[in-house]
């Protein structure tokens, strides 16, 4: 049953992915997206990792797509989007197919190398998955943290200057 439900949801995140690309409106390729990051929640859930899936959930299917969408207003792209050439499609497909091989073929012929890391499932249940996520974000991850928050600022400042018309 459960696998069942795992191509289900791969299948719609699949579509999801393809119309992200695909649509002719940059709202509902927005909208599209949105449903692409419900089902990598759902992933997560199945991976008995659910802080994952709810900040899945509030910053990227929330907050993230919440800047997009005001991008998308406020540079008006909807009348851009229609004047599209779809020349590169034809080679976008292409490129997508050759990497989807491989894929394919290094996980085929892969192997699993049996390392283990410092946390354990006992550590797991005694901690929690929150504290430990915390603990590493603040702890050994704190300036790749801080750079992606100055990178997430200076994206917001440059679609504000990008938005006004008298620059």
């Amino acid at each position: 049953m459960e696998t069942i439900f795992f191509y289900l949801v791969a299948l719609v995140a699949v579509v999801s992915g393809f119309l992200v690309v695909r649509c002719q409106s940059p709202v509902n390729s927005a909208l599209a997206l949105v449903n692409t990051f419900f089902c990598l929640a759902v992933f997560y859930v199945m991976l008995y990792a659910p802080f994952m899936a709810a900040i899945q959930v509030i910053v990227y299917a929330g907050a993230i797509m919440v800047l997009i969408l005001f991008v998308i207003m406020l540079l008006n792209l909807g009348t851009e989007a229609r004047k599209r050439y779809t020349h590169g499609v034809v080679w976008a497909a292409i490129a997508s197919l050759l990497v989807l091989v491989n894929v394919v073929f290094f996980i085929k012929r892969g192997r699993v190398t049996g390392a283990e890391g410092d946390i354990t499932d006992y550590l797991i249940k005694t901690e929690g998955h929150t504290e430990l996520i915390g603990k590493a974000l603040y702890t050994e991850f704190l300036l790749p943290f801080e750079i992606a928050s100055i990178l997430l600022l200076v994206a917001i400042v440059g679609a504000v200057i990008l938005a006004k018309k008298d620059v």
